[in-house]
């Protein structure tokens, strides 16, 4: 199961995107296996030569412990050298790190970043006339 941030691709253009793990606790991977997570309003941040995700949504899976607060920053799993190229590129002007998607593979929740620079409202208009006419040339050249 993959879950995707769909704001992500509509709202920046994407440079890079890197795969990343997630050290979670195990009510939470329970959670993230089952598709309950939000990725909208996320972002990720290098802080004291490590990568956390900031307000990523995981719903608690069941009754969670005492004191559980969703949207705590967690922590991603990445290479020193990885860490240290985007701590380079996204310190540059406009580029953030975005969460794309999040997913499961071989039994360990895994989270795809983006390397993002933000759209104006020009570029989204762009890109909403160009779906329009491709969707239009596509019916009219289907056959019905």
């Amino acid at each position: 199961m993959r879950i995707f941030n769909r704001k992500a691709r509509h709202d920046y253009f994407i440079i890079e995107s890197f795969e990343a793990g997630v050290v979670l606790s195990g009510f939470e991977a329970k959670s993230v296996k089952m598709g309950r997570v939000d990725l909208s309003d996320s972002f990720a941040r290098v802080e004291n030569g490590e990568l956390f995700v900031k307000n990523l949504y995981i719903h608690p899976f069941q009754t969670p412990p005492q004191g559980y607060n969703p949207r705590v920053d967690r922590k991603l799993l990445l290479h020193k050298r990885q860490i240290e190229t985007l701590m380079g590129k996204s310190g540059q002007s406009g580029i953030t790190l975005i969460p794309l998607s999040i997913y499961i593979k071989r039994n360990f929740v895994k989270i795809e970043l983006g390397l993002a620079g933000s759209k104006k409202k020009y570029d989204k208009r762009r890109a909403i006339k160009e779906r329009d006419q491709a969707r239009k040339l596509e019916q009219e050249l289907s056959p019905d």
